[in-house]
């Protein structure tokens, strides 16, 4: 449902399930960084870059009180590479704080309140210049909450694959799997696509 007759409709998940795949970034355009220079050289191109598709990826929680100790991997993406940072390299640590700190590089992503808290939490920062695009959809008129899955439907009228596998499996793990890897950065990299589609298509 949306306020506004004039707006397309959200497509349901049966609809979506017929769509052409959305093509994403193949593992050669996806960074996985191991050291403080990759870090650093991360950090030059995307603050150059000025705004980058965003999210985190934590170790899943089944217990009731059990507390994540995540993020434990954070994701950037410009619109042709995406980095993947995980957090047990603390060396680098401080390259990620400061990216999600700063206010030249803008961060856009979707539903980021959950990721924002656990950064808090773990990195001690206050994040800036984030821009969750749910929210964007919302200021348009859509009552329901828009996720990555149905935007990249309704924009590019694409099937965002989401693996199930991938969202439950171990993100702390040192050696992340290749289906990790994709998982994590198209996740990043659908965000700015549907950012720059939104924004282009309203000047």
């Amino acid at each position: 449902m949306s306020e506004n007759p004039k707006l397309p409709p959200l497509p349901e998940r049966e609809q979506i399930a017929l769509l052409e795949p959305f093509e994403g970034l193949g593992l050669k355009d996806i960074v996985v960084v191991q050291t403080l220079q990759d870090a650093e050289h991360a950090a030059a191109t995307l603050l150059a870059a000025g705004i980058a598709g965003f999210d985190t990826e934590s170790k899943p929680t089944f217990a009731k009180n059990e507390v994540s100790g995540g993020p434990h991997v954070v994701q950037f993406s410009t619109r042709d590479t995406a980095w993947l940072f995980q957090l047990h390299r603390t060396e680098c640590n401080p390259v990620v704080a400061a990216l999600i700190a700063s206010t030249e590089l803008r961060k856009v992503g979707f539903g980021l309140s959950g990721d924002l808290t656990l950064i808090r939490n773990r990195l001690n920062i206050e994040p800036k210049a984030v821009f969750d695009i749910d929210n964007e959809f919302r200021h348009r008129g859509y009552r329901k909450s828009v996720g990555v899955k149905a935007a990249v439907a309704l924009v590019f009228n694409r099937r965002f694959i989401k693996s199930r596998k991938a969202t439950t499996s171990n993100w702390a793990n040192k050696q992340l799997t290749e289906a990790q890897i994709r998982y994590a950065a198209n996740d990043a990299y659908a965000s700015i696509r549907v950012y720059d589609a939104l924004f282009s298509s309203s000047n």
